[in-house]
């Protein structure tokens, strides 16, 4: 009911910016929720997480200031490996399109959307002839691109704007069957959010041209998601994702 409220709100303040283009300010707000689930919590503790949801939408949101911080991050990314905006966004959107399949909370999806854009921080503190390697690497340099997540957990907890989203970082590169890193996590040991961006993230990676082999199509894309579930990916979010995208065939490109 409150997210319906602000999104409410948001819609109202939509349509009077299109709709007076003769005035000099348009409206522009960030708004946040939470709820009280049962009588005895306190309130004080609900207001506070209605802000922390505000200001992480803060950071999603181009016109606020606090979306500089991502900003500089992403650019600082981008200029050391081969992650480009594109891929950022559209692991946004697969994200968002999992999760509302799961029926996951506001908040939930929120935290989704930040942490999709920023998973992959942790690359910043890897040398560039590592991240940029056009051959495999070996296995030396492989124990050094594996602490990438660590790195960006270690980022983001350093910064109040990003210590909800910490633990997914640290956790998007396990696996569901244990085999993944950096701490071999099984199963629903893993954040679920984790889980979801480990299957929007393969799709990505198959269906888009790297430097090292050309993409498959959006069909085999699918089919190799299907085969991994239960192995490499959460069986319930890979089905959640083939599903989505069978009511939404276009999205093979995300826009």
């Amino acid at each position: 009911t409150a997210c319906d409220i602000f999104e409410a709100i948001e819609h109202a303040c939509s349509h009077y910016n299109h709709s007076n283009h003769k005035h000099r300010f348009n409206i522009n707000l960030t708004l946040g929720c939470s709820t009280r689930e049962w009588p005895k919590k306190n309130l004080d503790e609900t207001e506070k997480a209605a802000e922390n949801d505000m200001l992480s939408r803060k950071l999603l949101n181009q016109k606020s200031s606090h979306s500089n911080v991502v900003s500089s991050i992403m650019a600082t990314l981008y200029v050391r490996s081969q992650e480009t905006e594109e891929h950022a966004r559209r692991l946004k959107n697969l994200t968002h399109m999992i999760g509302k399949e799961l029926q996951l909370s506001q908040r939930e999806l929120d935290e989704l959307a930040l942490f999709a854009m920023l998973h992959d921080i942790g690359k910043v503190g890897i040398d560039d002839h590592i991240l940029n390697k056009r051959g495999k690497l070996t296995d030396e340099e492989w124990v050094i691109m594996k602490k990438h997540p660590g790195i960006g957990y270690r980022i983001a907890m350093a910064s109040p704007e990003f210590k909800a989203i910490a633990n997914y970082i640290f956790c998007h590169h396990e696996r569901w069957d244990g085999k993944g890193y950096p701490r071999g996590l099984k199963e629903e040991a893993i954040p679920l959010l984790s889980r979801i961006l480990a299957v929007a993230d393969a799709y990505d990676a198959m269906t888009e041209n790297r430097i090292y082999r050309e993409a498959v199509s959006h069909e085999m894309a699918l089919q190799a998601i299907s085969d991994n579930a239960g192995s490499q990916f959460d069986p319930t979010v890979a089905n959640a994702f083939i599903l989505a995208m069978s009511k939404n065939p276009a999205k093979q490109q995300i826009d």
